[in-house]
Parts: C-alpha cells; structure tokens; sequence
C-alpha cells in the first residue's frame, strides 16, 4: 500500500476510535469537577438548557477557555445554565466526544477540526470563531543543533500523527527539499510521534534532538537548556497563523443559538480582557491549569510561553486553508472540501454590537 494510502487509513482509523480506546492510550479527557455552581440571582436558563458542556486542552494555546472558566464568564453568560467542563489531551478525543454527543462546543486545533470535518462529510462541526493564533516553536538541543540545516539527520518530536505541529513541521521538512516517508517518520529527519506530557522526559534522556511543539511546552524545554531555533509564526504572513478554534455540533447550533452565542459573547469579553489585562489573564489562566492538572506552571515557563500566544476572535480561516493544503502535501489527506466549515454569523453579529469589525471566511463559509 502506497505511504499516503496507507497513512490516511491510519487517519480514518484514528477518528473512528472510540473515546474510551483513545484515553487508554493517553489521547483521553477528564470532567472537571467544580463543585458548587455559582448562579446569579434571578437568572434564567439559556433556551432552556439545563447545561451547556464546554471542551478544551489544558494547553495556553487554549488560553481564552482557561481564563473565561477561572473568570466565570462562561457561566456569566450562560445565566442559569451550568457551564460543565471537559479537559482533553488531543484533538481526536475531542472530535470523538463532540460527535458522540458526550460535548456541545470546544476549544481545538485547525488540523483535528478539518479531520473531523471531512471525516463526516461535513455533517458533524462547524468553526464559529477564532481563539489564538501563534504559540508553537521548534526547540532543540544547542549542543546538537545550532542552524536549522543541523536539523537534517536529528530526531525532532512532534505531539503526534498528524496533528496541527505534524503537519506544519513536515510541510517545512519539505521546503527546505528533505524526504520523509509521513507515515513511519523515516527519512533525511527522523519525526518522533511524542505525547507533549513526555516530550521533556524524552528530550533529557536524549531519545530527541529537538521538538516542534506547542506553548508551553516548548518553554518547558527551554527551561531544561533547549534553544528556540525557529518561531512558526516567522513562516506566516503578518506572523498570525491559527493555532486554536471554537467548534460547535452542527445540530446543537440549530437547537440552541442563544445558548452559542452566549458561549462566543463570553470568549469575546475574555479575549478582549486578556489582550488588556496581561498578567492578570496570564496568572488566571494558570489558576485554572493547576485546578485541571494539579500542577501550575513555574514562571521561567509561563512567561515567555503566554508572550508568544496572540488571543484572537479571528479564526484566521486562510490560514485554515493553508494548513490543509500543507496535509495534502504531507500524504496526510486527500484535497478536502472545507465549503461550510465555518459559520460566523453569530460571531460577527456580536462583534457588530460591540462596534468591531466582522472577520472573514476566506470562502469556506456555509450557503
């Protein structure tokens, strides 16, 4: 079976997976437990939902469901209806619990979203808004590698087959006119399919040169004496490339538009007092990871992990297009059709009432 035949299998099989098998191998998630919901006085369900169910990473790209779960502007919104959370560690475990119905919205990558898309024909997601853009670096061992032509021949992780960072350091691979089979990760650069919770234990064992992973990863390999060798964002236009989105189960923004728009009002409130208000959002965010986790993130990782992170409500849908583009490229898909991944009315009516301007679906918007 050719490379490319054969590693979009691996894709399908991947996305077919039930979300238990995906957790025993890592890929899970977590309910988290807040304990009592705090609800204003007086307010009322939003269209009559008893909760609305809200996924997200525990990574800073994920930064706008961090803060506004800390900050309570989920549940500000929502009025009476539970804001209820789910943590996951990668993009298949979410696409599987929001096509499962186990999730109403989530906070998620560009590749797992168009995985997810063109996996069901486009019938399960829709892209309603933007949340982060930048984030994500190339990190390596300055003892191994001091140029980016050093990186031919070294072992470099990303966080798994396929994913956001895979397909963007395989499309780079390519440029710089290296061969490498995208299936096995074999050739001019070994690609090193590595959980980002054990990406650091394999940098300090020295199983991997390097890494093209996400914050804050990256700054955690930074703090072991890795080096930054190349920022993705220097690849980009304007250096905005999206990193993260908010996606939505079509049938769910049907039922209950007030209760997304409610969702999105709230992200934007949050990212709008995450650009003015820094270091506050930046210490809120952690807040909320060490609830997730149990562990917050020392400041020698936070602080340049948050400064690289750009929050957006631009879902930045060109970008999107490249990145698919760059998959098909890899091996990783064939060219899919991404007319109707995005739905920004509502998004745009609330940047409307709020004085801004509305954001683009570089033609990938529904009919």
């Amino acid at each position: 079976m050719p490379a490319a035949s054969a590693l979009r299998r691996t894709l399908a099989v991947m996305a077919a997976l039930p979300l238990l098998t995906l957790a025993a191998c890592g890929y899970g998630s977590q309910a988290v437990d807040d304990g009592a919901v705090e609800i204003a006085a007086g307010a009322k369900k939003t269209d009559g939902l008893d909760s609305v169910r809200i996924g997200y990473f525990g990574n800073l790209t994920h930064g706008t469901a961090l803060v506004a779960h800390q900050k309570g502007y989920f549940q500000k919104a929502l009025g009476a209806t539970e804001a209820r959370y789910q943590v996951f560690n990668a993009g298949p475990s979410e696409i599987e619990a929001l096509n499962s119905d186990s999730i109403d919205i989530g906070w998620i990558g560009p590749s797992p979203a168009i995985n997810g898309y063109t996996a069901s024909q486009g019938r399960n997601l829709r892209i309603i808004g933007g949340s982060a853009s930048g984030g994500v670096k190339l990190v390596v061992d300055p003892d191994k590698i001091k140029t980016l032509k050093d990186v031919k021949g070294k072992k470099i992780a990303t966080p798994q087959l396929g994913n956001t960072q895979d397909v963007a350091f395989l499309n780079w691979i390519a440029e710089q006119g290296w061969k490498v089979d995208a299936e096995s990760g074999k050739g001019d650069v070994s690609v090193v399919r590595t959980d980002n919770k054990i990406v650091p234990d394999a940098y300090r064992s020295g199983s991997v040169d390097g890494a093209w992973v996400p914050e804050p990863t990256a700054s955690k390999l930074v703090a072991e004496g890795a080096k930054v060798l190349l920022d993705e964002a220097d690849l980009w236009p304007d250096k905005k490339f999206v990193i993260t989105n908010i996606i939505v189960r079509q049938d769910f923004l049907k039922e209950h538009p007030k209760a997304v728009e409610a969702v999105l009002k709230a992200s934007v409130e949050t990212n709008r007092w995450i650009n003015a208000h820094p270091d506050e959002a930046k210490a809120a965010a952690n807040k909320q990871l060490e609830a997730d986790s149990g562990k917050a993130l020392p400041a020698e990782v936070l602080d340049p992990a948050w400064t690289s992170i750009r929050f957006t409500d631009d879902p930045l849908a060109a970008t999107l297009d490249a990145e698919a583009d760059h998959a098909v490229r890899a091996g990783l898909l064939e060219k899919p059709d991404l007319k109707g991944i995005y739905d920004l009315t509502l998004l745009n009516k609330i940047l409307k009432a709020e004085g801004g301007s509305p954001v683009d679906d570089a033609g990938l918007g529904v009919s």
